[in-house]
């Protein structure tokens, strides 16, 4: 039960930020696994479109929490899978989870930077923070600290 037990959680997190969006937070990309370099030029001028926009950067966090609670679950079978594969499979598929929970994590902080509204700012900075805290061990992951986490930047999004 207790390798189930994030599957039920990850929903709560994938929904946190996205509830009343109309659907727009499953049309936002997918985050790229494999390491790339980004043009500085391209994240200046999304850093700049996006700060100070307390509605873009919802709409944002929104299409980063679900693209990240697609990404975790696919991590987890990709762990489960690895288990019965050795001591190799098992490294590299908990390398990914938490190479993806830092860039979730870092994601998170980044927009909190670009945030002006208090709120916001405050309850993307906790997210970000506790998501750094699971440290890819889904052990960590507590349902009622990431429902209260959620709820908190929906509150700052005028979404709850």
């Amino acid at each position: 039960m207790r390798r189930l037990a994030p599957l039920l959680i990850l929903p709560l997190l994938a929904a946190g930020c996205s509830a009343s969006d109309g659907g727009a937070a499953t049309a936002g990309p997918t985050p790229n696994t494999a390491r790339s370099a980004v043009d500085p030029s391209v994240a200046a001028a999304a850093d700049k479109a996006l700060s100070g926009n307390t509605k873009a950067i919802c709409d944002q966090a929104a299409r980063t929490t679900t693209s990240f609670g697609q990404t975790f679950l696919a991590d987890l079978q990709l762990q489960i899978n690895a288990a019965s594969q050795g001591a190799a499979a098992k490294a590299q598929a908990q390398e990914k989870i938490d190479r993806d929970v830092s860039n979730f994590s870092s994601a998170l902080s980044g927009m909190a930077g670009l945030a002006d509204n208090k709120a916001l700012k405050s309850a993307l900075s906790q997210m970000g923070k506790q998501v750094k805290a699971f440290k890819g061990d889904v052990s960590k992951i507590n349902a009622d600290k990431m429902s209260a986490l959620s709820a908190t930047l929906d509150k700052a999004c005028g979404r709850g």
